[in-house]
């Protein structure tokens, strides 16, 4: 049976493909531009959007599960609604649709909200769904760990009720292990949500102390005023999507990312091995800018 995977080329889905072939699932990739899917030749590729009917139609034939991941974008809701939709029309009913931590809460954040929309209708239309709840990628610490390596200072306004960032290929290997649940299954299986957390949950001021401790000089927090990391993220990305990264930075310091009891013995079970964490993401970097000294 054929697992269609899209956002293959993005950061998550790269390693779900990876995860997926590992354990010897038979996988069809969907991207907007194939250049960019750099997979065994076994790998059928099919270029393809979330909004283009008729490649969508022909990109679900023979489909028997789905990894849904949508980019935040301005039309993110319409993206995950019509592939649903292609999908059951497919007869294609298994699915693991990556959404985000609190999706249910944070309705103010627009990629919150997206997500919980598309949870609704997997529940609503009758998927036998696992739905994924990912909260902030460690990875994303790349876009700024320039910043704490030269200038000392952990700029990511998180506040100190904690968030337990996780690394994304943790995610994706849930997500792989859970694809090929789903797909083996003899029958429907009721729909899931898993909590997809790190090890420790940290607060900026704990942050920095690690980065203190990696580094073996000062780091310290910046603070929990979101205003200065809108202006920086807009050198990024569009001024909408800062707006966007503010209101998610205002949630974590407002209630953080708190793992539920149980979160990280679950995951870590499921994968058979502990969880990275984040010292880990501090020791690669300190290598790596050892190595370029």
């Amino acid at each position: 049976m054929t697992i269609l995977v899209t956002g293959a080329t993005g950061r998550v889905g790269q390693h779900v493909v990876n995860q997926l072939i590992s354990r010897g699932a038979e996988v069809r990739v969907l991207t907007r531009d194939p250049a960019k899917a750099a997979f065994p030749n076994h790998v059928e590729v099919v270029k393809s959007d979330l909004l283009d009917i008729d490649s969508l139609r022909n990109a679900f034939k023979g489909v028997s599960s789905l990894f849904l991941l949508n980019a935040v974008t301005g039309d993110e809701f319409t993206q995950a609604l019509i592939t649903l939709n292609i999908a059951r029309e497919a007869g294609v009913e298994r699915v693991v649709y990556l959404s985000v931590f609190d999706a249910d809460k944070a309705v103010n954040v627009p990629h919150f909200a997206v997500k919980y929309g598309a949870e609704r209708m997997l529940e609503q239309m009758g998927f036998s769904a696992t739905i994924l709840r990912p909260a902030y990628f460690l990875d994303n610490e790349h876009m700024i760990k320039d910043v704490i390596l030269e200038y000392g200072v952990y700029p990511m306004p998180i506040g100190a009720k904690g968030v337990a960032m996780i690394d994304v290929r943790d995610i994706a290997e849930v997500a792989a292990l859970e694809l090929i649940r789903r797909d083996q299954a003899p029958g429907k299986r009721p729909i899931e949500t898993l909590n997809l957390v790190g090890p420790d949950t940290l607060t900026g001021q704990d942050i920095a102390a690690l980065w203190s401790d990696t580094l073996g000089r000062p780091v310290t927090y910046g603070g929990d005023d979101p205003s200065q990391f809108e202006q920086n993220m807009q050198a990024l990305m569009p001024k909408w999507t800062a707006y966007e990264m503010r209101l998610m930075a205002e949630r974590y310091v407002s209630h953080g990312m708190i793992p539920a009891a149980g979160d990280v013995k679950r995951l870590t079970d499921i994968l058979g091995r502990p969880l990275h964490s984040y010292r880990e993401f501090t020791e690669m970097c300190r290598i790596g800018l050892t190595t370029q000294s």
